[in-house]
């Protein structure tokens, strides 16, 4: 294991010390720097970026920094900070775009029943505030199109995951053949082999009933997306691996 990169060893402090803000500040700091969806009254542009050195708990952070600190060092050995950090900032960017984009298309369904049956925007803005709607107006909409909706419409964003997904998708193409050890079990794995199964899980998560705990699956999905599709146009632009500090 390497010893971590300069940049990454910046981003661990950042992290850090947002975490020991939550404990301190708690709720607010979640307020104020957690994203929120769009049309949410406590969305802020800021969120976009200070949502990934936000964690919920003890354990998110742990796993996120492990995960910065393994796969994110070797990285910007090879590529340099500069390119390292538009990395990492691109493939959060793109884990929190996909995330909303689901968050939309949920908050879009319900909110064409509402508009079919021109219900007052007042009683909209009511049910994405404290999930109430008037019993007759209920009856005639599924319950999971509106829990999925209100769900979505005050969910939050939290972590590092979306960019550490970038990362693992740069290590697995850059280092495709370097053996990982799995926690459960605990067996060897190649990095080309385990990163397309993670991958796949949260794409199966995503889909179905059976997520463990609130995971934004789909940030981790568009965090690797948008890190594959990078790395590729580098690829064809025959600068992929050129450092970018050079």
């Amino acid at each position: 294991m390497r010893s971590a990169s300069e940049t990454v060893k910046h981003l661990l402090i950042i992290n850090v010390i947002f975490f020991l803000a939550t404990l301190i500040f708690g709720q607010y700091t979640y307020d104020l720097f957690a994203l929120h969806y769009y049309e949410s009254p406590k969305f802020q542009y800021w969120q976009i970026l200070s949502h990934m050195f936000m964690h919920g708990d003890f354990s998110h952070i742990l796993f996120n920094m492990i995960g910065l600190w393994m796969f994110g060092s070797p990285i910007e050995q090879m590529w340099g900070k500069n390119k390292f950090i538009f990395f990492y900032l691109s493939t959060g960017f793109g884990a929190a775009a996909l995330q909303m984009l689901l968050y939309n298309f949920q908050i879009s369904q319900a909110n064409d029943f509402f508009l079919n049956l021109n219900i007052d925007s007042s009683v909209i803005s009511e049910f994405y505030s404290s999930s109430r709607l008037p019993s007759n107006i209920i009856n005639l909409i599924e319950v999971e199109t509106l829990q999925s909706a209100f769900s979505s419409y005050n969910s939050v964003l939290v972590g590092a995951s979306g960019a550490l997904y970038g990362l693992l998708v740069a290590f697995a193409m850059s280092f495709p053949n370097t053996q990982l050890m799995l926690l459960f079990p605990p067996i060897p794995i190649r990095a080309k082999y385990l990163v397309p199964l993670l991958i796949g899980a949260d794409v199966f998560f995503g889909f179905s009933s059976y997520s463990i705990g609130p995971i934004a699956h789909f940030a981790h999905v568009g965090g690797a997306l948008t890190g594959f599709i990078m790395i590729e146009y580098w690829k064809k632009n025959q600068f992929n691996n050129k450092r970018w500090d050079q």
